[in-house]
């Protein structure tokens, strides 16, 4: 399969448009009033959480480059997680 280049401000526009994707479906989960989150699973019953980290692990997108931006914010968001427990 050969390899998709894209760069310049078409990639940075897609990149930002996965980090805030993933930021919108984290963002309800935050604070005092925070929501919880239905999510759906390939197998098993789905899964209710409040845990933004729990949420953004979860999500995937189907443009490859929208799921690059989503994938580097999980990234930090676990291990932001995993150092300060929250």
């Amino acid at each position: 399969m050969a390899k998709q280049i894209n760069f310049g401000l078409d990639a940075r526009e897609d990149i930002l448009r996965g980090v805030r994707i993933l930021a919108d479906a984290v963002k309800v989960t935050m604070g005092p009033r925070g929501r919880n989150v239905v999510i759906e699973k390939s197998f098993g019953a789905p899964t209710i959480t409040k845990d933004g980290v729990t949420v953004a692990k979860e999500v995937e997108l189907p443009n490859k480059f929208e799921n690059m931006g989503a994938q580097m914010v999980k990234e930090v968001a676990s291990k932001t997680s995993d150092v300060a427990g929250d």
